[in-house]
């Protein structure tokens, strides 16, 4: 939460029939509006900016005493319906683009996949928090930071591929905490390698200079830890994830480390669901399972990595 890191969500989840997983998780893309810092996207996906950034100030969700996760559930909540839209980071490629000089910033607030919808949904969290003004350019920003190894955007292999790593590199520049050791998770080691293995999925990877990167990328991720909880643990430690906080599924399909990326929901009950943009159910939702039951239900699942986002 790779082809990229959405990328390979998608296309393990259909080599899986599981559900839709971040970067190896191609299946999480974003939609188009607004390629450049600078450009003015539609109007549909700016009216949306500015209502939900409003959103969350007038309720007072943009209050730093408050868990940015909080502001970034709620920003879900208000994206409930919105279709779902998988491999849009990738149309530049397929449309003849070169994956080895600086890719576009791919952005929308109308269509999401499982990665898009999370990142989204703290860059608005994110842009409200700082009570600036809620410029198309301030969001893009922010998904930029995010999207991109060290915030920096390149080529196609620097965006994170791999949402496992998509949480280390936030760790280390204090956008989110990874809580996984807190919940006393165990370390995945196996490693990375879908991208790879899977090369004639990832158009980008017809290239030989960006196969190569993405090989030495996967290679350099052998010693960063993956801390996973068991789903048989899951309901030990429900109690401690608070809502807001970003899960990625974790699956058994060899070389991947995730299958999907989500928002931990806790409902009015206060019962933990996930709030996410699903690639079975097309649009973004609310689970009606419970989390433990949800992860239950999704094959070769392994557990979850669980992140919280940090007032960055």
């Amino acid at each position: 939460m790779s082809l990229s890191r959405r990328d390979l969500l998608k296309n393990a989840v259909a080599a899986a029939a599981a559900f839709a997983v971040p970067s190896a998780l191609q299946g999480c893309a974003t939609s188009g509006a607004g390629d450049r810092l600078g450009e003015r996207p539609p109007s549909s996906d700016l009216d949306r900016l500015r209502a939900w950034t409003g959103s969350v100030r007038a309720e007072g969700l943009a209050n730093h005493s408050l868990p940015l996760g909080r502001a970034g559930t709620r920003v879900g909540e208000l994206a409930i319906g919105t279709p779902y839209e998988a491999f849009a980071l990738e149309a530049y490629i397929k449309a003849g683009g070169d994956p080895s000089r600086t890719e576009p910033l791919t952005l929308s607030l109308t269509r999401f996949d499982c990665v898009s919808l999370v990142e989204s949904c703290l860059a608005v969290a994110r842009v409200a928090d700082d009570g600036a003004s809620s410029s198309w350019d301030r969001f893009a920003r922010e998904m930029e930071r995010m999207r991109y190894r060290h915030g920096q955007r390149g080529s196609y292999a620097t965006r994170l591929h791999y949402f496992s790593e998509w949480i280390t590199d936030g760790a280390r520049r204090a956008l989110l905490q990874d809580i996984g050791p807190e919940l006393d998770g165990v370390n995945d080691a196996r490693p990375l390698r879908f991208m790879t293995e899977h090369r004639a999925s990832y158009p980008a990877l017809a290239h030989d200079g960006v196969f190569r990167e993405i090989g030495e990328m996967e290679r350099s991720l052998d010693t960063s830890p993956r801390w996973m909880i068991p789903a048989a643990r899951i309901p030990e430690v429900a109690d401690r994830i608070e809502s807001g906080d970003v899960l990625a599924f974790a699956t058994a399909i060899p070389g991947l480390d995730v299958t999907h990326a989500a928002f931990a929901y806790r409902d009015s009950s206060g019962v933990l669901r996930v709030l996410h943009a699903p690639l079975s159910g097309g649009v973004v939702e609310i689970s009606a399972l419970a989390l433990p039951d949800y992860v239950a239900a999704i094959k070769r699942s392994t557990g979850i990595l669980v992140a919280r986002p940090l007032r960055a």
